[in-house]
């Protein structure tokens, strides 16, 4: 059935979700935080049960990813993300300091719009409605037109258990009609408190614009540094691993490897060992011709696709087993597509003389996509770490772990997240893993420790009696008193 008007039966969908969500996070505001935990807990448990049904769902509708790997991050986005927040202060007084006579107390922000990706969208859903909820907030989602069923399926299941264990109905709502429109007037709406935005650079630059409150992340476009003191065989296995699961959709995922020169040939026979297939002559062209869209940027056909399915589509044969196809990139920049973001089973390989041209080769790569994101290191020199983690511009600096897995928090002690803040420098408002801490307002109580104005004051009017008081006279009038006292 054809839908007339469809942008706007999408902006007065909108409306209705935002004005039922109004209500219901008003009384949902007042529940305890006691109570408030008992619901996500449960969605949790609930969301974790249907991890992979849901995961199943969103392969087969969107075509990115491995099913498999889904579960991973679904249960990811919903078992450990409740593990790391259950006990985490939100709500009312979160923090004294007797000391300094100092209360914090958190508020919810209202309501949150939350733009839901095609690559991870489940799992986005189910972590940006925990921590929504465990602010006090209510959530709307904007999914992404090619992931419309499972993003839908997802809210309806977590719908259901939070109605189930007492929240109010609208707390959770969908957009069931995506346009642009419906989204802008999402984003735009004066009773829209933030805007959690995960997706394009298109998408978070919308929402930035939108005048509403934004936490938004840009393009990955991580490189990965194995040093020469690394040990090569576990930092490639761990390469691997993370650059093929889900086939790559991960934003923190490795999009090149730089190694040392003095070990090229050791890492390249490891990756070739564990499925790595170098392109060359005109097999590399045949794949570089289908990487990217005539206009520019990432060609979504390739998004989520196995090395096999790459081949099949630039019409090359490759070894059976093949996990990974990478290339000795010449450069980087617009005219080099393996130097950008690839979420897929594509990689760039670099090398060079020393970790300090590695360190030039890592920037110059952040700062032709992804510079705030992330950055890897595999190495065994503390030293060399060090100098790595303090010279580069990104969030989230990875030691000797899978990337993808690292900077969710699958492999790290790092916050759980499908939302990883760039700070600044990568136009983001923040650089954190973002977590309900982001998703409060705190309110600061302060006693009073020095009045000072009034000190002030006091002083001054003791300095004014003393000022008419003839100090010479009444000296000479103690004195005379101590010599009668003496007689």
């Amino acid at each position: 059935m054809v839908i007339e008007d469809k942008d706007l039966q999408s902006i007065q969908e909108v409306r209705n979700l935002i004005k039922k969500a109004k209500e219901a996070q008003k009384e949902f505001e007042k529940f305890s935080s006691e109570r408030i935990d008992e619901i996500i807990k449960e969605m949790a448990k609930v969301a974790s049960r249907e991890a992979e049904t849901l995961a199943k769902i969103a392969v087969e509708e969107t075509g990115f990813g491995k099913w498999q790997d889904k579960v991973m991050k679904n249960r990811l986005a919903s078992e450990k993300l409740y593990q790391y927040i259950k006990d985490m202060k939100t709500l009312g007084i979160i923090r004294e300091d007797h000391e300094k006579k100092i209360v914090e107390i958190g508020t919810p922000v209202g309501i949150v719009a939350g733009l839901i990706p095609s690559t991870n969208p489940t799992s986005t859903v189910i972590y940006k409605t925990i921590i929504a909820l465990k602010a006090g907030n209510a959530i709307i989602f904007s999914p992404h037109p090619s992931a419309l069923k499972c993003i839908k399926k997802t809210v309806e299941i977590l719908q259901k258990s939070a109605i189930e264990m007492g929240a109010p109905q609208g707390l959770i709502g969908c957009i069931s009609i995506p346009t642009i429109e419906g989204t802008n007037e999402l984003m735009k709406h004066d009773d829209i408190s933030l805007i959690l935005a995960t997706g394009g650079s298109a998408m978070v630059k919308a929402a930035y614009s939108s005048g509403t409150p934004a936490l938004g992340v840009g393009p990955g476009n991580t490189p990965t540094y194995i040093e020469k003191s690394a040990d090569i065989e576990l930092a490639v296995k761990r390469i691997i691993a993370s650059k093929t699961f889900d086939n790559g959709t991960i934003c923190a995922s490795e999009q090149s490897i730089i190694t040392d020169e003095c070990i090229k040939d050791q890492v390249k026979e490891e990756l070739i060992k564990r499925g790595g297939y170098f392109l060359t002559g005109d097999k590399l062209q045949k794949v570089i011709a289908i990487m990217e869209r005539p206009t520019g940027g990432m060609n979504p056909k390739i998004v989520g696709k196995s090395a096999q399915d790459i081949a099949k589509m630039a019409g090359i044969e490759i070894p059976l087993g093949t996990k990974v196809l990478l290339c000795e990139e010449k450069g980087i920049g617009k005219k080099y597509p393996f130097s950008k973001e690839k979420l897929t089973t594509l990689l760039g390989f670099y090398t060079a003389k020393d970790w300090k041209e590695a360190c030039e080769i890592s920037y110059e790569l952040l700062e032709n996509e992804g510079i705030g994101h992330t950055l890897a290191i595999h190495s065994n020199n503390e030293e060399i770490i060090r100098e790595f983690a303090l010279r580069k511009p990104v969030s989230r600096f990875l030691v000797n772990t899978p990337a993808s897995q690292g900077g969710t928090g699958l492999s790290t002690n790092l916050a759980p997240a499908f939302t990883l803040g760039c700070g600044a420098v990568g136009g983001s408002a923040t650089s954190d893993n973002v977590t309900p801490m982001n998703l409060i307002n705190i309110r600061r109580m302060a006693y009073g420790v020095d009045d000072l104005g009034i000190q002030k004051e006091k002083d001054n009017k003791i300095k004014d009696v003393f000022s008419n008081v003839d100090i010479e006279s009444i000296t000479r009038l103690v004195l005379e008193q101590l010599k009668n006292i003496e007689k």
